[in-house]
């Protein structure tokens, strides 16, 4: 009674059915049931479960299911056999795939969230056992999807007939196929959901709960850490405190720290504990600017308190285990920017003094938003990505003339300025935190994945050929 360990897809993407090594001898038998480090490369993922439930059938013919829960499950064979049977309920074009098998001791079955599990003892005694990756609730429970054991739709070939078997009076009720609702998938959420980039995911993802600072106050830890996340498997943190100038006051300085780092160790927090995706927003900020191009893989080098926040935030999300730090600069989308601001200025034929010696590239909210869905639903290997657009690097004196130049105005009225002359000109008007020189981020490790943002001036020309631009 021995065999090696391997694993075999079925007809529901995702349903695993492992065939387990099983060592026996005079006394009985031995196996390894689970085994997170040979079993995770066979399919198994991440799969890390938190509760372990014991199923005991005394007589056989015991049938217990169809039910679907929102959770993943492993299950297997302690002693006896069953009859097990699996059908995909969740949301898709595979609602209704039935897959069965005989299990025994040798056999285990990895069943992904929102696939019915069902099985049917063939053999006194028997004991079934399952791991489950999240803890059960009546919460919980109210999100089960079920499926009549006795549908004709699906049509499962049960050894022993349901009319002789042992069935609970609710697993005989359960409604038919035609009458199910499939199982959706886990919800996102979106922290910042005023934010340019939140406004721009809402376009995309408009099934996704949106939660703006009047719900949950990132600068109060109590609140973050109250953050409702039943039912959701992805955390988009899109939120952030901005102000790179009054992040360098006392008060600016005690926000930023508990918005852009201290929220974001609670948000990886929560994201571990519940197998949640997190997505992270970042910032050319945690760079010096030295460099004339910055990879993922750069040290962090950051010059200011914002930039000093922003870098803390990134190694705190860097501690889920599912993580997207997803690093950016110069956004451009719906709400107050610069690109709006010379718009503005262009329209009235005004003539700005602008900073010469700022270089990168601008990052427009729709397509930071398409690149942040194509990571999650292409599956793409957890981790840091830059995301801008792409293109030749600018000034953002370069950008100010471009704008002039598509709104028809003259870019000779842009004025190039150093950065130190323009803080020279407006003295203590404004504050004077330290900026990147250089803030280009490469794209190429995203590209690899199969996204390529589109090139910044093209998006730039279709950004201010917008008729609400301005």
């Amino acid at each position: 009674m021995t065999a090696s360990l391997d694993a075999s897809a079925t007809a529901i993407d995702g349903l695993i059915i492992l065939t387990l090594p099983v060592h026996a001898d005079a006394r009985g038998w031995f196996k390894e049931n689970w085994q997170r480090e040979k079993m995770a490369p066979l399919g198994l993922g991440d799969f890390t479960p938190v509760q372990h439930n014991v199923s005991f059938n005394a007589a056989p013919g015991t049938t217990r299911g169809i039910h679907a829960e929102p959770w993943d499950k492993y299950v297997s064979v302690a002693s006896g056999s069953v009859f097990g049977a699996w059908v995909d309920l969740r949301k898709g074009p595979g609602f209704g795939t039935v897959v069965t098998a005989r299990l025994g001791p040798g056999s285990a079955v990895f069943v992904p969230r929102g696939v019915g599990n069902a099985f049917q003892t063939l053999e006194k005694d028997t004991a079934y056992t399952y791991l489950v990756n999240d803890h059960w609730s009546a919460a919980a429970q109210s999100r089960y999807t079920y499926l009549n054991l006795a549908d004709e739709t699906v049509g499962i070939d049960w050894p022993i007939d349901l009319a002789e078997a042992e069935v609970s009076a609710a697993d005989r009720t359960h409604p038919r196929l035609n009458d199910v609702t499939p199982m959706a998938g886990r919800d996102v959420v979106v922290l910042g959901a005023g934010g340019q980039i939140g406004r721009a995911l809402r376009k995309i993802l408009p099934a996704a709960r949106f939660v703006g600072r009047n719900e949950v106050n990132l600068a109060d830890p109590a609140a973050v850490a109250r953050l409702d996340v039943d039912g959701v498997g992805t955390i988009i943190n899109a939120a952030a405190f901005t102000n790179v100038d009054a992040a360098e006051s006392e008060t600016g300085r005690r926000t930023a720290w508990a918005v852009n780092a201290a929220a974001v160790a609670i948000l990886a927090g929560i994201a571990t504990r519940h197998q949640l995706t997190l997505v992270h927003l970042s910032s050319d900020y945690v760079f010096d600017g030295t460099v004339a191009e910055h990879h993922e893989q750069e040290a962090l080098s950051p010059l200011g308190v914002y930039g000093q926040t922003k870098a803390a935030g990134d190694l705190a999300a860097s501690g889920a285990p599912r993580h997207y730090i997803v690093r950016t600069s110069w956004v451009v989308g719906d709400g107050g920017n610069f690109v709006r601001t010379m718009a503005s200025l262009a329209d009235r034929a005004v003539a700005p003094r602008v900073v010469d010696d700022q270089f990168g590239r601008l990052s427009f909210s729709d397509d930071l938003a398409a690149g942040i869905v194509h990571l999650l639903d292409s599956g793409a290997t957890y981790g840091t990505y830059n995301l801008t657009n792409t293109g030749p690097v600018r000034s953002w004196a370069q950008i100010a003339a471009d704008v002039y130049r598509a709104r028809g105005a003259d870019p000779a009225l842009v004025t190039p300025v150093s950065t130190e002359d323009y803080v020279a000109q407006h003295g203590t008007d404004i504050a004077t935190a330290p900026r990147p020189r250089h803030s280009a981020l490469s794209t190429a490790k995203l590209e690899a994945t199969g996204f390529t943002p589109r090139p910044a001036d093209a998006a730039l020309r279709a950004y201010l050929a917008d008729d609400t631009t301005g």
